[in-house]
């Protein structure tokens, strides 16, 4: 059974930082990209950052270019989410998600498993 658990929400204050984790377990995804997504209350659940299968190639979304980095550890089944100098409107349920067979993209369809969320809360 493939399971992708995140971990890592909090309350943090604007500017501050956090880091998610999300580790898979049931298969090996070491050759398929994965990516973060995001959703706010009411809002559709939209891209953040994708990573190809070795982490030589990424995808941000322009809204946390320059603040969220994106990385993995394949000999521990873990893809990362370093985001620093967080903003209020970074507040949302942080999903990660892996697509098998396809690259880095921020196309929401192309992901085959998803976790079940972490939430993050940026207060002022």
């Amino acid at each position: 059974q493939v399971q992708l658990i995140e971990s890592g929400g909090t309350l943090v204050q604007a500017g501050g930082s956090l880091k998610l984790s999300c580790v898979t377990s049931g298969r090996t995804f070491a050759n398929s990209a994965m990516g973060w997504f995001r959703q706010a209350p009411g809002k559709e659940r939209e891209f953040v950052a994708a990573i190809n299968w070795s982490g030589g190639t990424t995808k941000y979304a322009d809204s946390v270019k320059g603040r969220f980095t994106i990385s993995r550890d394949n000999a521990k089944n873990t893809v990362y989410l370093q985001m620093n100098s967080l903003k209020p409107e970074d507040t949302a349920v942080y999903y990660c998600a892996v697509n098998v067979e396809g690259g880095a993209t921020d196309y929401v369809r192309a992901y085959d498993y998803w976790g079940q969320g972490t939430q993050v809360t940026v207060s002022l």
